[in-house]
């Protein structure tokens, strides 16, 4: 039975080809009609047959010249010709009172604005169906046509692009989360619809593990509206993704599936081996792209424009250092304003700002690098992304490293006074220029001590040599930096990725232990990527790299802290200062509100699951229990974490070699931790032994213990020296298995 759950919407919608038409224009064809209903299981999204209602809308395939060709869709909606830009671009208010729907309906003309209407619904509504999405592309979409061929603009013409969409939404009847937004007035509203795109959790691909032959027979039977299905689900899982992206990775999902299918005759272990190789990829993409938007529109929305400025002003004059203050700074204001746009969820004027920006970076070659030219003569679609990559130019030849007329010239505290920002964007155009071998972070660091250092030594009354100590402390702060830096790859370098992940985990655990094992595994694996990917650079792109993609990990744990507040620590690292962000981090210590999990029954369980052969499995089944123990006890020595470690690994060989491993680890843990059949201090009868150890240990009164040498050996702890009543005593080599006979006696 297909695992789609379908129900009944007002309309499905296909895609035909108009063959009446000089140009080749798509038409939206509704019927009457079915959408994916709550049981979408979206990592069988290429094995599943085709709900019925698509069946009904193609009774009979239509012939190869009648098909849609998505290839072709989204190549006329990337590659249409827009004017070239001459010079940096209006702001966004600008864009949005002088182009109005009908004006982008004739420049994306129909069927490109319908799709990319599509995805912009998509998105707004991700709880939403694709039919529903369809009925409001066609009812935008009708608007627009009738807006660009009026003769006046009526009122309905004149709204701004983003009120005419919401409006659409608040239109419909029962959208999800939709009625408290649609009850609020602009610019409220627009904010509210914004703050229900939240794709940070909750990720499931729909192109993770597709199986093979299912996969190929939906392509074959149903491969274009397939690909507007992926097309569709892709949107609404990733709400602020470019809508670029997302036409660009259906072009590589069209790929795929061609590369993969194209000899389905064939054995289908081949067609099995190829998704493995390729999916990812796809994937990876998505993810990517998805979680580099979401990072810059929560610096925009946390810390401010100048922030964002400050944080393109300095990758900017890295990726071109030849190019003049003058051009960066444009560059700057264009790129802040695009995402701005885009942040607040303007597709159409997000992706229009992009394309002029690269218009202009790409007519602009001879003033920025002559490296652009091989990115410029890439498809539309492609010249992004090869931009961001492209390597940084070189340096001017004699450029100086230092800056020292920002701190020697007499009259830098005058023109600090009258054209504050300007002077600090200048100081940092030229400091980044000269050091693409540290990260943007960095650089902001560096620029924030510049400007308090002035605030400091500008003021009446400064010591005459108040300026000079500055770049003693510049040096300082790069040292500390590259320090912290190397000596992670060092540990990296000794230990791996697994144990280097674990030193992670049990220092993020003390750190946030408010948040749940998946999460912290999450985040300290994309941590442990890093070092992978960074360590094995030279010294010249060792910071860039793991600053910068450590930045892109804390933010996720900051919009996660957002979301729902860890704690008091984290709250002061993610609001104070961006530049500040990774150090602040860095140094927080144990989290001290935290209250430790309660040694209950179910708290340390262990299963058949551990004898596992699968290294990935068992590793990860591990390290959740790691996370369980320092949420237990926060305060465990490393002395008694390494006697865990041992005690594990010797009770799992034992049990795993047991015809019940089940039975095995369910006795051990009984010994191991008597809470399971729980005992209070103070309850009648019963006395607390061993107080101090990791696990408190609850006796019958009527207990005593040899006072010489006594062991309480079925928890596996040895004492020393042990005499009377005085409890604890001697040495503990951790509570867990083996035990020998009990050296009490009643």
């Amino acid at each position: 039975m297909s695992p789609f759950v379908l129900c009944r919407v007002h309309f499905s919608c296909s895609w035909i080809w108009n063959r009446d038409k000089s140009r080749a224009v798509l038409l939206w064809r509704c019927r009457g009609v079915w959408g994916w209903g709550e049981g979408f299981q979206p990592e069988e999204f290429l094995t599943s047959p085709i709900p019925g209602a698509m069946k009904q809308t193609h009774p009979r395939p239509l012939p190869k010249s009648d098909r849609m060709d998505w290839k072709t869709i989204i190549y006329v909606i990337l590659l249409v010709s827009l004017r070239v830009a001459k010079a940096l671009p209006r702001t966004s208010q600008d864009i949005e009172e002088k182009t109005s729907i009908g004006q982008r309906f004739s420049q994306l003309q129909e069927s490109n604005f319908k799709a990319i209407a599509l995805i912009l619904f998509a998105q707004y509504v991700p709880g939403g169906t694709l039919g529903r999405a369809a009925a409001m592309a066609e009812g935008v979409t009708a608007l627009a046509r009738r807006c660009a061929a009026a003769a006046t603009d009526s009122p309905d013409c004149l709204k701004p692009l983003d009120r005419i969409f919401l409006d659409t939404i608040c239109q419909e009847e029962n959208l999800p989360r939709s009625a408290d937004c649609c009850a609020k007035k602009d610019p409220e509203r627009n904010d509210c619809f914004l703050s229900l795109k939240n794709s940070s959790r909750g990720f499931s691909s729909p192109l993770e593990r597709p199986d093979a032959e299912a996969a190929c027979r939906n392509h074959s039977q149903h491969g274009q509206p397939l690909t507007g299905y992926f097309i569709y689900e892709v949107s609404r899982r990733h709400p602020f993704l470019y809508a670029p992206t997302i036409l660009s990775v259906a072009l590589q999902y069209e790929e795929m599936m061609e590369n993969c299918c194209g000899s389905a005759e064939g054995p289908s272990h081949h067609m099995e081996e190829c998704f493995q190789r390729q999916a990812p990829k796809v994937v990876k993409l998505i993810k990517e792209d998805s979680l580099r938007q979401e990072h810059t529109c929560g610096i925009l929305k946390k810390f401010g424009e100048r922030t964002l400025k400050a944080l393109k002003l300095a990758q900017i004059s890295q990726k071109f250092p030849k190019a003049d203050f003058v051009t960066v700074h444009k560059l700057v204001v264009a790129v802040a304003d695009m995402h701005k746009d885009c942040c607040r969820g303007d597709t159409l004027g997000c992706m229009r700002d992009r394309e002029e920006i690269l218009r202009y970076v790409c007519s602009s070659q001879h003033v920025l690098s002559s490296r652009i030219q091989q990115c410029c003569e890439k498809p539309l679609l492609q010249r992004s992304e090869c931009i961001l990559n492209m390597e940084n130019d070189d340096k001017p030849a004699g450029l100086s490293p230092h800056v020292r007329e920002f701190i020697e010239d007499k009259g830098i505290c005058e023109r600090f006074a009258q054209e504050k920002d300007m002077h600090l964007a200048r100081f940092l155009y030229e400091y980044s220029r000269r050091h693409p071998e540290f990260s943007a972070q960095m650089l902001l660091r560096i620029g924030k001590g510049y400007e308090d250092l002035l605030r400091e030594c500008c003021r009446p009354g400064a010591p005459s040599g108040c300026r000079s100590r500055g770049e003693e402390e510049l040096r300082k702060h790069i040292y500390e930096t590259q320090s912290v830096m190397r000596t992670s790859c060092d540990i990296y370098k000794e230990k791996g990725d697994y144990y280097f992940q674990n030193e992670l985990l049990m220092s993020f655990t003390k750190k946030m232990p408010q948040l749940t094992s998946a999460e912290l595994i999450k985040f300290t694996k994309e941590m442990t990527t890093i070092g992978s990917k960074c360590c094995q650079l030279g010294q010249d792109k060792l910071l860039p790299c793991a600053e910068e993609h450590l930045d892109l990990v804390l933010g996720e744990i900051c919009r996660r802290h957002l979301a729902d507040p860890i704690n008091p620590g984290v709250c002061r690292c993610c609001s104070s200062s961006y530049a500040f962000r990774r150090p602040c981090i860095g140094k927080l210590e144990s989290d001290e509100s935290y209250v430790p999990l309660a040694l209950t029954p179910g708290l340390f369980a262990f299963h058949g699951d551990l004898c596992t052969s699968e290294e990935e499995k068992l590793q990860h089944r591990k390290q959740e229990m790691l996370v369980t123990l320092l949420k237990y006890k926060p305060q465990i020595s490393p002395e008694q974490l390494g006697s865990v470690t041992a005690a594990f690994t010797a009770m799992r060989e034992r049990c795993c070699r047991e015809a019940n491993p089940e039975a095995c680890f369910l006795k051990e843990v009984s010994l191991l931790f008597p809470a399971t059949v729980p005992r209070q201090q103070g309850e009648k009868g019963y006395i607390q032994v061993f107080s101090q150890s990791l696990f408190p240990v609850y006796l019958p009164a009527s207990v005593s213990l040899l006072p010489s040498q006594c062991c309480f050996s079925s928890l596996n702890f040895i004492l020393q020296s042990c005499s009377g009543s005085s409890l604890p005593c001697g040495k503990s080599a951790f509570p867990y298995f083996s035990p020998p006979p009990l050296c009490c006696i009643p």
